[in-house]
């Protein structure tokens, strides 16, 4: 008998336990429970420890952290007829555990399913090349559908990428000789725009290295000619100078001294090997003048002696015959700017050729 007032006791104690385990959930952070009680809804049950009436209720915890739904891959036709084949993930959130438990029976498949004639909807209405450039465009314009239609389930939509785009095999063949086609043409024309920029560098090119070598040509003919001015002007002083030197010289010698000079300047000349000699003079005033050095002839007066005054009075001075002649260091300081002008022109030349020769 009392073997089974313990069993009993046990029974009941074992019951109470249940039934006190039964009114305890333990919710996770990341959760939210649906409380419901004989088919009715309650509340909703937050993170953490909640005690609810034991046996007769029923607690649905809905998970409120990110999904992620894979939409699957789907064969759309565009609007100029090019079948591609395209599909989507989407990142979605509950927001309202109780809309997403009793306005749904399923909100991830209602979901997936929403995306998919959404998705085929949005790229039938567009053309390939917009598809294939466009894929923010969609990924908005879908997000935002969904995210509308969704709401009412207590369900947003984040965000909803496009994975992939891949057109027909025909189509794809079609792109590729359409981009080949593209680049052949883009080099033709870089081709053809090269050769016009060099033909137009090489006729600039040649343009200006014919104004240079005529501009050297004159330069140096001036040059030249400067040249030649300056060392006839020199040449002529010179050899003025030296008759001038001469002619000082000769005025203070007298009659009996130049008869003298003529001996020896014949002496000279009969030294020579010719067979014939030419004289400048005439032989018999050279005779009567050595005949009266030698006292052999009437007497005639010597001729005055001439002073470099008299010279000066009687032509002018030697400045104003020949000029103002240029010293040593004026003709090389000449010499000295007619090097810099060649050296400057060199210099141009060789900046302008390499401004040529750069690209």
């Amino acid at each position: 008998m009392e073997t089974w007032w313990i069993a009993v006791a046990l029974v009941i104690g074992v019951m109470v336990v249940v039934v006190m385990i039964s009114g305890v959930k333990i919710i996770q952070p990341y959760e939210q429970g649906v409380y419901m009680r004989l088919g009715k809804f309650i509340r909703v049950l937050n993170q953490g420890l909640n005690v609810v009436c034991p046996l007769i209720n029923v607690v649905v915890k809905v998970d409120l952290r990110t999904q992620v739904l894979d939409v699957p891959r789907q064969e759309v036709i565009t609007k100029d007829n090019s079948p591609v084949v395209v599909d989507a993930v989407i990142y979605i959130k509950v927001t309202d555990p109780k809309n997403a438990f009793f306005e749904i029976v399923d909100y991830r498949f209602a979901t997936v399913n929403l995306a998919q004639t959404t998705l085929r909807s949005i790229v039938g209405e567009m053309e390939l090349d917009e598809i294939l450039s466009n894929r923010e465009k969609i990924n908005i314009q879908l997000r935002d559908i969904l995210d509308e239609n969704t709401d009412k389930w207590g369900v947003k939509v984040e965000s909803v990428e496009i994975k992939e785009v891949d057109p027909a095999k025909k189509v794809k063949d079609s792109m590729e000789e359409q981009t080949s086609a593209e680049r052949k043409r883009r080099a033709a024309i870089l081709e053809a725009d090269g050769l016009k920029r060099a033909a137009i560098m090489q006729a600039e090119g040649m343009k200006k290295s014919r104004i240079l070598e005529a501009e050297g040509l004159q330069q140096s003919m001036v040059l030249e000619a400067e040249g030649k001015k300056l060392a006839t002007i020199l040449e002529g002083q010179g050899e003025a100078q030296r008759l001038r030197i001469m002619a000082v010289g000769a005025a203070a010698l007298d009659s009996k001294a130049l008869s003298v000079l003529s001996m020896e300047t014949i002496k000279s000349v009969g030294q020579g090997e010719s067979s014939k000699i030419f004289f400048p003079m005439e032989v018999t005033k050279l005779v009567d003048g050595i005949s009266q050095y030698m006292g052999t002839s009437s007497n005639v007066p010597d001729r005055a002696v001439s002073n470099v005054g008299d010279l000066d009075e009687a032509v002018g001075t030697a400045e104003d015959i020949l000029g103002k002649i240029p010293k040593e260091e004026e003709i090389r300081a000449r010499l000295a700017k007619v090097d810099k002008i060649v050296n400057d022109e060199l210099a141009e030349t060789a900046d302008i050729t390499k401004s040529i020769s750069t690209p």
